[in-house]
C-alpha cells in the first residue's frame, strides 16, 4: 500500500466501525430500568440487575424533606414525594448521567426520563415540587432548571405558594 492511500483506508475503517459505535451508544440511552421503590420527591430505586436494585439521586433538584433521620419532615414534603411516586411508581425509566454518576452515599446520580421522555427532574422543578440544588460539576441542565424555577416561582406553584 502507497502512503498516499493510507488516509483512504483510515477513512474507510472509520466508518465501518462507526455505525457499530452509533448502535452501542443508542443502547446505552435508551436501555430502560423499571423503578421499584420511590424514597421520597427526588431519591428513588431501580431494578439494575443486582440483588437489591440500585438507589438513585435526581441531579440538580431538591425536594423537601420527609424521611430525614434527624429532622422533621419538611414543608410540601409529602406532596413532592407523592408527585414522584405519581411519576415513577411501576414505570421504566431512562438513566442519564452528568460528570459524578455516584454520590458519596454511593446513590447513582442521574437525569431521569420516562418512557414517554418526560424528564423528570424538570418537571418537579417547573410544577414547583423541587428547587434547584446544583452540585459542581454536575451542572449540565442547571441554567435550564433555573429558568423553570423562576417561572414555578412567579405562577406561586407548590413549594413557591403563598
Amino acid at each position: 500500500m502507497n502512503k498516499r492511500n493510507f488516509p483512504l483506508v483510515g477513512l474507510a475503517v472509520f466508518f465501518l466501525l462507526l455505525p457499530s459505535t452509533v448502535r452501542a451508544e443508542k443502547k446505552k440511552q435508551i436501555e430502560l430500568m423499571a423503578v421499584t421503590k420511590v424514597v421520597d420527591g427526588d431519591t428513588f430505586w431501580v431494578d439494575d440487575g443486582s440483588e437489591k436494585g440500585k438507589k438513585v439521586r435526581l441531579i440538580g433538584v431538591d425536594t423537601p424533606e420527609t424521611l430525614h433521620p434527624q429532622k422533621a419532615p419538611e414543608p410540601y414534603g409529602r406532596e413532592a414525594s407523592e408527585f414522584t411516586k405519581s411519576l415513577l411508581e411501576g414505570k421504566k425509566v431512562r438513566l442519564e448521567f452528568d460528570v459524578d454518576s455516584l454520590d458519596r452515599y454511593g446513590r447513582l446520580l442521574a437525569y431521569v426520563y420516562l418512557e414517554n421522555g418526560l424528564f423528570v427532574n424538570a418537571e418537579l422543578v417547573r410544577k414547583g415540587y423541587a428547587q434547584v440544588a446544583t452540585f459542581p460539576p454536575n451542572v449540565k441542565y442547571a441554567d435550564y432548571f433555573l429558568k423553570l424555577q423562576r417561572k414555578a416561582r412567579n405562577r406561586k406553584l407548590g413549594l413557591w405558594r403563598e
